[in-house]
């Protein structure tokens, strides 16, 4: 996924001159194509996440649309003031193309770990989000991001996900993706999980259980509307995510909830990262086994929620 979003604004950059690509501290050979190219608009700054986030907006501010790239943590934690006051509250057109959103980088500990990027930035007015499940979504939604109004904060995942989308399937930005239909639950995913959801729905069919997942690639502006409508017809609704409870995906579904009137009262549930720091050290797929967030914990909670264990 990083590779099909890096690769993606050096072609977009080819045939655009207003494309400016600015790295912090980025790993040898990620964008030498871009930099042997188009070294006049290619630039790597180093650990000065805060310099970079002003840096960007003024070259926003003087027509150029720059795409900054570097780990999710940084870019959100460390230079969130820079991200409010630089890009937000002057509009501007930066992407803050965020590398190791949730636990990737669970080997470096609870400092590298992007559990609360999403809560973090969509309290900020202006600042879209969005969150693909793979590169080939990443190649569909590059493209828009040239001219869309506005800060974009794009999260990627570890690389080599699944290919879990349609190839051929439209892409638009505030728009959600039904990935299996089913009317007895929904669970509501972003970003790499839908793997996850789609294998958990595989699993609740063999007991009877006929769910449906819903793709959510852009958390901020949510699609209330159509996500009002696959809610609609089903008692239950689980959210998944690889981020916080708290603010995150899992939030954005409450509140919707909370303020829509349904013929039937919906049993929903929250899961993610619970709202602690992650202790423990290791690989990406141990910590999501050890907080819970696996194939088979979300096959028991959805069967609990429809039986009301939950």
């Amino acid at each position: 996924m990083r590779k099909a979003c890096l690769d993606m604004v050096h072609r977009l950059a080819r045939t655009d001159e207003r494309i400016v690509f600015v790295g912090s501290d980025l790993g040898a050979g990620a964008v030498d194509g871009m930099k042997a190219e188009i070294p006049d608009r290619f630039f790597m700054e180093g650990i000065s996440e805060a310099h970079v986030i002003g840096m960007a907006a003024g070259m926003a501010m003087e027509g150029k649309v720059v795409y900054v790239n570097t780990i999710a943590t940084f870019l959100t934690r460390r230079c969130l003031e820079q991200v409010i006051l630089d890009l937000c509250l002057h509009d501007c057109k930066v992407r803050l193309i965020g590398s190791g959103g949730g636990l990737v980088y669970a080997p470096l500990g609870p400092t590298h770990e992007a559990i609360d990027d999403i809560a973090l930035l969509r309290a900020i007015p202006n600042m879209t989000i969005l969150a693909p499940a793979d590169a080939e979504e990443m190649k569909r939604l590059m493209p828009l991001t040239v001219d869309h109004p506005g800060p974009i904060y794009i999260r990627l995942g570890k690389g080599r996900d699944p290919i879990i989308t349609p190839v051929d399937q439209d892409f638009r930005i505030g728009r959600c993706f039904l990935l299996r239909p089913g009317n007895g639950l929904l669970l509501v995913t972003t970003g790499t999980m839908g793997r996850m959801a789609l294998d958990a729905a595989e699993l609740l069919e063999q007991r009877g259980i006929d769910a449906g997942v819903l793709h959510v690639p852009t958390l901020k502006p949510l699609d209330a509307e159509a996500l009002n409508g696959w809610i609609g017809p089903v008692p239950a609704v689980l959210t998944l995510e690889e981020h916080s409870i708290v603010g995150g995906l899992g939030s954005a579904v409450a509140e919707i909830l909370a303020e829509s009137v349904y013929p039937v009262t919906k049993r929903f549930a929250r899961m993610g990262i619970p709202d602690a720091f992650p202790k423990n050290y290791g690989t990406q797929a141990s910590l999501m086994a050890h907080l819970g967030l696996t194939v088979a914990s979300v096959t028991t909670k959805a069967v609990s929620l429809l039986t009301g264990r939950c």
